[in-house]
């Protein structure tokens, strides 16, 4: 009987998966693999404020460029909010089509002291003084007393022209049924 077991037939009878080493080497690509350049900063400026409180009207027979919502042409797609917009320029698959990986260049010690260059002159350039700060409030507190004016305006406009409506003959007005809604007093 032991015999039996220590018999090794042509029977593969382990279950355990082979691996045909040259097969995957034959299947495995060939050349250099796909390199994409590392992040990089954005040389253009995301409008986000374009379209702010504009209506639309939408079709669906329109081209996606034209529906509503933000249109990535990279992408060929339609983000119907800014945050789900801001999310998919900034995300991987957007990122991968414009030919960029997802990892970020190492900065060496020169170019990190450059930065710090460019951001020091930039600073000096544009100081701040207490000046500009008072300017600049003086500046909003006329616009706003502007935007008050304005609406003032407009409203007295709107006052004069429901005066100078001519009044309906009574008889008239009861007739359409407008004769329920005056005051009492007179």
């Amino acid at each position: 009987m032991s015999n039996t077991s220590n018999n090794v037939g042509g029977v593969d009878n382990t279950f355990r998966r082979k691996f045909d080493r040259e097969e995957y080497l034959e299947r495995a690509p060939k050349g250099p693999l796909v390199q994409r350049k590392p992040l990089k900063h954005r040389d253009y400026e995301v409008d986000l404020e374009s379209r702010l409180g504009k209506t639309q009207v939408v079709t669906p027979v329109a081209p996606l460029s034209q529906q509503a919502g933000y249109y990535c042409s990279v992408c060929e797609c339609v983000v119907k909010d800014s945050a789900n917009y801001l999310d998919h320029i900034n995300g991987k698959k957007h990122q991968r089509a414009l030919g960029m990986s997802m990892r970020v260049e190492r900065a060496s010690l020169d170019q990190v002291r450059e930065r710090f260059e460019v951001l020091k002159k930039r600073k000096d350039h544009g100081s701040f003084t207490e000046q500009d700060f008072d300017e600049r409030i003086l500046k909003q507190q006329q616009e706003e007393e502007e935007r008050k004016r304005l609406r003032r305006e407009k409203k007295k406009e709107k006052k004069e022209k429901a005066i100078e409506e001519p009044e309906m003959d009574p008889d008239v007005a009861a007739m359409m049924g407008f004769g329920g809604f005056g005051s009492s007093k007179k």
